[in-house]
């Protein structure tokens, strides 16, 4: 399916309450895959493919967290929901933080995983860097180092072919919209507005996640004010393929209890 305007492909799958699920920067839908299958028979599934990601149309121009969070909402729109939980990777995360400060009508419970929301001088300068690698050497730039940024030691070596699959599939993304959906994802600043989300909020990550490091992950669960923290053991950024039933159970049992308590992690 697509949005009215054709801008943005997604898929709706499964029965129940609806929950949308945000992919992060140089993947798509399918990245959600294992943790979809283990949801499926509870909730209503909406994934959208990011723009500029999977079969979604390029960035064209400058981009901004606030025009991703509107495109979640045409999307949501498309598919007749009006209301609706929201688990949000990487990118996603970060979208989810901006969709669940102003959109607050639209969704009830919030899962931020391996996200960011503030990054230190040091570390937006690492990702400056980034983009200027990228951007002088295209996307086998960034090859080279995705499995060791993203996966553990042990996971790498049982399933080459994982890794593979996953160098191939950012090497097919367009470069402009990475370029851009990356700089989004590195140098937007939520951080002082997080205080305003008034939602429940699940913060989860990998313990050694090179994206979104454990640091920020405390920051946002100390800023939000009814949210609670799962540090995943073990795990980097991958967490989606290497750890797709613990991520779901997790996912699960927050969006379906009866009764939200606040755990302080």
């Amino acid at each position: 399916m697509k949005t009215e305007d054709g801008t943005i492909n997604f898929e709706v799958s499964g029965q129940g309450v609806p929950l949308v699920l945000i992919h992060g920067v140089g993947a798509n839908l399918g990245s959600w895959d294992a943790v979809s299958a283990e949801l499926e028979d509870a909730f209503k599934i909406i994934r959208p493919d990011l723009r500029g990601h999977g079969s979604s149309l390029p960035i064209d121009g400058p981009y901004s967290v606030e025009k991703f969070a509107a495109d979640i909402i045409a999307v949501m729109d498309a598919a007749g929901v009006e209301r609706a939980h929201l688990v949000g990777f990487s990118l996603g995360g970060l979208i989810a933080q901006k969709l669940a400060t102003d959109n607050t009508d639209r969704f009830d419970r919030i899962v931020i995983l391996s996200a960011v929301a503030g990054r230190t001088e040091e570390e937006r300068g690492k990702v400056v860097a980034r983009l200027d690698l990228i951007r002088d050497g295209g996307m086998d730039a960034i090859t080279g180092a995705a499995a060791d940024r993203w996966f553990t030691e042990e996971f790498a070596r049982r399933h080459p072919e994982v890794i593979e699959n996953r160098i191939a599939e950012l090497k097919s993304v367009h470069l402009d919209s990475y370029l851009e959906a990356y700089r989004v994802f590195g140098t937007t600043e939520l951080i002082d507005t997080l205080h305003r989300i008034d939602r429940p909020v699940l913060v989860m990550t990998g313990e050694f996640d090179q994206g979104s490091n454990t640091r920020m992950a405390r920051d946002m669960h100390e800023l939000i004010p009814r949210s609670e923290l799962i540090i995943l053991p073990g795990l980097k950024h991958s967490v989606l393929v290497e750890a797709s039933d613990v991520v779901a159970g997790h996912v699960r049992e927050f969006l379906q209890r009866s009764q939200w308590n606040q755990r302080r992690g």
